[in-house]
């Protein structure tokens, strides 16, 4: 009787620890959003590995905070805030304690409506101003906490459409392979090449000054491939990709692909685009048709073939992001108030539906 007794309980002590061991890993992430409706600011969620999503509540009230970076070495949140105060909107600073968010400081932008913000190892922070159609640049201190605004670079101009009649700076990006600041300005229809001056703190705009994309493209945002040679610039206005390389000196567009089905002549406009960690897949969000498209990249030239398009169960799919491990794609459906989680397949690029959960006007995912 005795053995029977140590028995059943030494199974039940070893089914709690089984139990135990298999419990899911989770991984949160930070969402941004607009706070015109029910959203309080920047909120948290998280993902476990089987792809099920879960809220974590608001977790930084704050206005607008439509966009967000996070610091090299993951202490610091950055959210840019989209409003226009005195010809300026702002960017704030957080300190990520767990899964708390500590308020450190909040800096003018240098330009309305900021929409994007970036950070570098040197803690070099940029921000793209879209009504004000520029770029402002700051630093962040080791404590956290955002200088003044430092400089800020003027964009001139405007392309052929009516969202084209003055500049529109949409994102800006540091690249990963050299000192170059590439600004993607949708109004101007241009990407601007600059670097910083590390003593003068100032932008310096580089020998070839811009890139002129295909007339009303339309650039908003871009992505740069693993191998650090072939940028994807994403052409909001006519749902295209171009394939941008550096050549000698001077950056040209190489190809361009159209990101809709081509039967597809409803409204629609591209929004958000990244490559997958092992530079085979690309992927980037359609707002209309409200799709993920899917594209298989050559290794050779980096050209894209398309692969299919993934309903992203909501409208509106205004930013997305691979997860860390790169096995599941998070979409920010802002008008719907939902976020989709879908499983990634590493062979195919393809995409399979895992879990849904509602969120207030999301409009930025961040790892």
């Amino acid at each position: 009787m005795k053995k029977v007794l140590l028995f059943a309980f030494l199974t039940v002590v070893f089914s709690a620890n089984t139990t135990k061991m298999k419990a899911p890993k989770k991984t949160t992430f930070f969402v941004g959003t607009y706070t015109n409706g029910e959203s309080k600011g920047i909120y948290q969620y998280e993902i476990d590995e089987s792809g099920i999503l879960k809220s974590k509540g608001l977790k930084a009230e704050i206005s607008n905070p439509s966009f967000l970076a996070k610091s090299k070495d993951g202490k610091t949140l950055l959210a840019v805030n989209e409003v226009a105060q005195n010809e300026t909107g702002f960017v704030s600073s957080f300190a990520i304690e767990k899964d708390s968010l500590i308020f450190k400081s909040q800096s003018e932008s240098g330009g309305n409506h900021p929409c994007f913000v970036a950070i570098n190892a040197k803690n070099q922070v940029l921000v793209a101003n879209y009504s004000g159609g520029n770029v402002g640049f700051l630093e962040l201190t080791s404590d956290g906490k955002l200088s003044n605004l430092l400089d800020v670079q003027q964009h001139f101009g405007k392309g052929t459409t009516s969202r084209q009649e003055a500049p529109h700076a949409h994102s800006v990006w540091f690249h990963p392979a050299n000192d170059d600041i590439i600004s993607v300005d949708l109004g101007t229809n241009q990407l601007w090449i600059s670097t910083i001056d590390a003593v003068e703190k100032k932008f310096v705009f580089s020998g070839q000054k811009t890139l002129q994309m295909e007339t009303a493209a339309g650039p908003r945002h871009l992505t740069f491939h693993p191998n650090k040679k072939w940028i994807y610039v994403l052409n909001e206005l006519n749902n295209t990709i171009s394939l941008v390389e550096k050549m000698r000196n001077s950056y040209k567009i190489s190809a361009t692909v159209s990101m809709i089905p081509k039967d597809y002549a409803t409204y629609t406009k591209g929004a958000d685009i990244h490559v997958s960690n092992d530079g085979n897949f690309l992927y980037a969000s359609n707002r209309g048709h409200n799709s993920i498209t899917i594209f298989k990249i050559n290794h050779s030239n980096g050209t894209l073939a398309l692969v299919g398009f993934e309903s992203v169960k909501g409208e509106t799919p205004r930013n997305f992001s691979l997860t860390p491990d790169n096995k599941f794609l998070i979409v920010a459906n802002q008008d719907t108030n939902n976020i989709v989680s879908f499983q990634r397949d590493s062979k195919t690029g393809k995409l399979t539906f895992v879990s849904e959960i509602s969120a207030p006007n999301p409009v930025c995912v961040l790892f």
